[in-house]
């Protein structure tokens, strides 16, 4: 659901990039908490995988197709701070060398597609996993519905923004409708994607889910009087000491290389939701041209290659090369930042105990 210009006027979108600034600064404070050695590389992978998987559409209805937004998925998996800046990355690269997405509209699109998704799918998955069995298959079953929940919710917050400053005179419940209704279609695809990715990485590695740190196994129990406490931590297993994180994170990515250069061949070409909504319903009558369609990565393909299947294989290694480029070395600064004098490990350490 990728906003063009000319969708939304221009003192809307202009406040909607002063609201997903705010929301991407807010993130970066709250990403040093979420964010250690270990899961900075993976963060990068994250945003990676998901402009990836963002490039297989799959088909929803009679000529109409959705793709996946990946709040949900990048929340349950590296916490919410840190997703929104995954989606960030992901819609500001698909913005200036892919064509996908406006450039004045990008505020509105982080908005939608990396803010509302990321606070609304984790909230869900949270209450969920907090009110179901603590086990992997109710973490996944969470993930499903909080991924499905999260696409209408995007959906919403687009007619909101267009209700506001719509370029068009279209009846808002029309579109409301329209959106909302094509947009739960594809939430189920979405949260088919989200459930099999998370509970893949669950089978493997739980302790990577941000999600389900400290949720999946409860405290040992001592029955003392008749009443059930905590043991005391002496008598409670050790924790195992962390694994490298390496061969998961060389995996995931030629996954998502495979994703990009290969299997997006085979995606749907029919119009997504958004445009398929924008078309029936006049919304783009004054679509604007993208300010970036010279680019030699335009529509996801090399300009200069002929060969329809070679030109979006390699568009799509390029944009997941430079995502979990790009990703990884903003998230690595984030942690630098975190571990700068004045805030040495002995006195986290200290505040911790």
């Amino acid at each position: 659901m990728h906003v063009p210009d000319g969708f939304i006027d221009a003192p809307v979108s202009v406040a909607a990039g002063v609201f997903a600034a705010g929301a991407v600064a807010v993130s970066l404070r709250g990403a040093r908490r979420e964010l250690d050695e270990r899961t900075a590389p993976l963060a990068g992978l994250v945003a990676a995988f998901i402009f990836a998987v963002q490039m297989l559409n799959f088909p929803v209805a009679a000529g109409t197709s959705g793709h996946l937004m990946g709040g949900a998925l990048a929340a349950i998996l590296v916490g919410p701070c840190t997703a929104v800046l995954c989606l960030s990355v992901v819609l500001l690269l698909q913005g200036i060398f892919f064509a996908d997405g406006g450039l004045t509209a990008l505020g509105v699109n982080i908005t939608v597609m990396g803010v509302v998704t990321v606070v609304v799918a984790y909230a869900v998955f949270r209450l969920l996993t907090g009110l179901l069995p603590r086990t992997r298959r109710s973490a996944t079953a969470s993930a499903f519905v909080a991924a499905l929940v999260s696409v209408p919710a995007s959906a919403a917050a687009f007619t909101l923004l267009y209700w506001i400053g719509g370029t068009t005179d279209i009846p808002i419940g029309k579109v409301f409708t329209a959106m909302v209704g094509v947009h739960v279609l594809i939430g189920i695809g979405e949260a088919v994607i989200t459930a099999l990715t998370v509970g893949a990485v669950l089978a493997v590695r739980p302790d990577l889910v941000h999600g389900v740190q400290g949720s999946l196994a409860a405290p040992l129990k001592l029955r003392i009087d008749g009443e059930l406490v905590d043991a005391p931590a002496a008598t409670r297993e050790p924790e195992p000491a962390r694994r490298s994180t390496r061969g998961f994170w060389i995996t995931g990515l030629v996954s998502a290389l495979l994703l990009a250069g290969f299997v997006s061949f085979y995606a749907s070409a029919d119009p997504d939701g958004l445009e398929r909504v924008a078309a029936d319903q006049g919304i783009d009558e004054k679509v604007a041209e993208h300010g970036a369609a010279d680019s030699p990565l335009a529509d996801y393909g090399v300009g200069d290659i002929a060969n329809a299947r070679l030109s979006g294989g390699l568009a799509g290694v390029i944009g997941v090369s430079a995502t979990v480029v790009v990703g990884t070395g903003v998230f690595w600064v984030i942690r630098r930042r975190e571990e700068e004098p004045g805030d040495a490990p002995h006195d986290r350490d200290h505040e911790n105990a």
